[in-house]
């Protein structure tokens, strides 16, 4: 079976397994590439926000070596985000399934909605 991509590994990482991945401590960059007032409503905690719009500038400032989990609001975004950083080169990519939308209702309740 193919990944988001048409790679075997690429895929889409449900919003609990991002948190179990959190809660671990483990190293990855969460990257929030919606727009400036909506990370100023809500955002996953110590994500790194860089709007879609200003990806190909900032693309240089990402390490290619970590694991980078990208989400928006629904992940329509995200996803164009991580075809893009995936055609330029970089191959530890995951795109959060249902975007901070579906974080807030199945992880974290807490967070406002929009």
């Amino acid at each position: 079976m193919f990944g988001l991509f048409g790679g075997h590994g690429d895929v889409q990482i449900p919003p609990h397994e991002l948190k179990e991945r959190m809660d671990k401590g483990e190293d990855i960059v969460i990257l929030d590439v919606r727009e400036d007032w909506e990370h100023a409503h809500v955002r996953i905690p110590d994500a790194r926000h860089i709007p879609l719009a200003q990806l190909p500038q900032a693309i240089s400032s990402l390490d290619r070596s970590k694991d980078i989990i990208v989400y928006c609001h629904h992940g329509v975004r995200s996803l164009q985000a991580c075809q893009f950083l995936k055609k330029n080169g970089f191959e530890k990519i995951q795109n959060l399934k249902g975007g901070i939308d579906a974080y807030a209702r199945m992880v974290d309740p807490s967070l406002p909605l929009y």
